[in-house]
């Protein structure tokens, strides 16, 4: 089982009818992409054409919602400035293995509807660094601790969502194995992220 195939039952309670593509093709039918309400990415790494990236940032601008997690959303296509643009951030790095660590919700965004009623809480997986856009909306954060690259402590983002013209994006950073997603907050964040990027 992958890890898109945890949500696709979920998705389906909630109404919807899913097509599932291997190829960024999909991304060049500008007349299905009108008609989808949500866009789940999950393309670790890889290369996209400009057709495909084009197309695809045209149809979130249209109002189609983008969503995704880990590297199926924020490690992929490095070489396209415009997707990176789009999703608000790119993986960088991250340190050795999987480690305990813990994700702060932003307490100024506790009404925002990904979020809302949850705590902060613990996770035993990658810690993404990340760099990401100034306009993103910031709903959860990890902390990096001083170390012999980073002179400082440093507050990074975890979870975000973004407009894009009559679009809406989400992105989790959370979410390299399935039993991350056995975390009760981040199956919760996640599913609510879905629904509130779709259109």
């Amino acid at each position: 089982m992958t890890i898109t195939d945890l949500f696709l039952p979920f998705l389906r309670e909630q109404g919807y009818d899913i097509r599932i593509s291997g190829t960024l093709d999909v991304y060049t039918d500008a007349t299905l992409l009108a008609a989808t309400d949500l866009v789940v990415q999950c393309w670790s790494m890889g290369e996209i054409t400009k057709e495909q990236s084009t197309g695809l940032a045209a149809a979130v601008r249209a109002g189609t919602g983008l969503a995704g997690w880990h590297g199926g959303i924020v490690d992929s296509f490095r070489g396209d400035v415009g997707y990176q643009l789009l999703t608000g951030g790119q993986f960088l790095m991250h340190p050795p293995g999987f480690s305990d660590h813990g994700v702060t919700l932003v307490k100024e965004r506790a009404d925002h509807a990904v979020i809302a009623g949850l705590t902060d809480f613990r996770v035993h997986t990658e810690k993404y660094w990340m760099a990401t856009d100034p306009l993103i909306d910031v709903l959860a954060v990890t902390e990096f601790e001083a170390d012999e690259d980073r002179s400082r402590p440093v507050t990074m983002p975890a979870v975000w969502t973004r407009s894009w013209g009559a679009g809406r994006v989400f992105v989790s950073a959370i979410g390299h194995k399935p039993d991350d997603f056995d975390v009760p907050e981040v199956r919760t964040l996640t599913e609510r992220g879905l629904l509130w990027a779709s259109r």
